[in-house]
């Protein structure tokens, strides 16, 4: 269990720190934002359940503070987790009042488990649940509110990620179902803590077997979970390098028909910056950016030539390597019809709409003026 929960924390960790860099360039997001505070309250719980840490925190804040700050932080993750299912489902002003909202159930459960460790007598509250002795009030309250919640907060979480499951696609529902299950396995066992908390309060006695069942659930639930957000996030980006890939071998296949468009057009290039030795290089939104700016240069400079293919003969029709030939007779002779003699026509059109299908119908062209 040792291994795994290290496990665990590293992956919230590498996971934090990637949606730390993803909200610094969309600071306004606020599903994002919601999902980075999430993991950094993910985080903060792991982290004061070291030892080592517990113990320094004990000995500045006092006895139990090192509870009720962990499990604070529990109920953080929780409520953040709901604030990104809110924010992604609602419109801007209905996400907001629902969000406050939301914060009103977890304000009341902060301030019981507040107030109890206040007043609950010496370190009953400091040696975790396990060891927590129920029949004090003060314990028995700090456990039944901070466990209310959770199981309130992980079964809506749960419902949302089911129906976000069962409408997404292979492989990001693969993912999403992970999450489900470890949302699903946390509010059980959470539910189960409840129950184990109130008959303990009533100095009643739970079965060894019951309590390790819990136990193990929630320790498999939790990585559960993790893992299930991990894979979600990296479908998605494999998705979008596919994505990618294709923009960058199409605005690379599309080279020679723009070349060709450009040196007879250059006052139809969008893009008029001066260029550096940086410009080719592929980052990632920059490939999506060049590959648009080229697709519709390209059919600009079709529009522009095709009344002199029109009067060279050229129809809507003509197959890619015949428009091939045509077009380099029509821009080296100079021919372009400036009186308006032919008319514009259409050029290399899909049948389909779309820029992608007009992408593949240019990209067709360009390969023929390759050959």
């Amino acid at each position: 269990m040792i291994i795994l929960q290290v496990l665990t924390g590293l992956l919230l960790d590498l996971s934090l720190v990637w949606k730390i860099y993803k909200l610094c360039k969309a600071p306004h997001d606020r599903p994002l934002r919601a999902v980075t505070l999430c993991m950094a309250s993910a985080v903060g719980f792991f982290s004061l359940g070291i030892p080592g840490l517990a113990k320094k925190v004990t000995a500045v804040a006092g006895a139990g503070t090192e509870t009720l700050l962990q499990n604070a932080l529990l109920l953080c993750t929780a409520y953040w987790l709901l604030c990104f299912y809110v924010y992604s489902t609602a419109e801007s002003h209905r996400a907001a009042r629902r969000v406050r909202m939301a914060a009103v159930p977890l304000a009341a459960a902060l301030l019981v488990a507040a107030l109890a460790t206040a007043t609950a007598p010496g370190d009953t509250l400091g040696g975790g649940y396990a060891a927590a002795d129920m029949t004090v009030p003060q314990v028995a309250v700090f456990y039944v509110s901070v466990g209310s919640y959770l199981v309130c907060a992980l079964a809506t979480a749960s419902y949302w990620t089911l129906r976000y499951a069962m409408m997404s696609p292979r492989p990001l529902a693969t993912g999403l179902w992970l999450a489900f299950s470890g949302l699903s396995g946390m509010a059980v066992a959470s539910a189960g803590r409840v129950a184990f908390t109130l008959v303990r309060w009533r100095d009643g006695r739970v079965p060894e077997a019951a309590s390790g069942i819990v136990s193990w659930l929630l320790a498999v639930s939790v990585p559960l979970f993790v893992v299930g957000v991990m894979c979600s996030a990296v479908a998605m980006r494999l998705a979008a390098s596919r994505v990618w890939w294709q923009h960058l071998r199409t605005y690379r296949r599309l080279g020679p028909l723009w070349q060709l468009l450009h040196e007879a057009y250059p006052q139809d290039a969008l893009a008029r910056g001066s260029r550096t030795r940086w410009h080719d290089v592929p980052t990632f939104q920059g490939v999506h950016r060049r590959y648009y700016r080229r697709v519709i240069e390209c059919r600009d400079g079709l529009v522009r030539a095709s009344p002199a293919l029109a009067g060279l003969g050229v129809g809507p029709g003509a197959p890619p390597d015949v428009l091939a030939e045509r077009l380099r007779a029509a821009l080296r002779a100079d021919t372009v019809d400036q009186s308006g003699t032919h008319p514009a026509i259409p050029i290399a059109l899909p049948e389909e709409d779309g820029l992608d299908a007009d992408a593949r119908q240019l990209v067709a062209l360009s390969d023929a003026l390759r050959s």
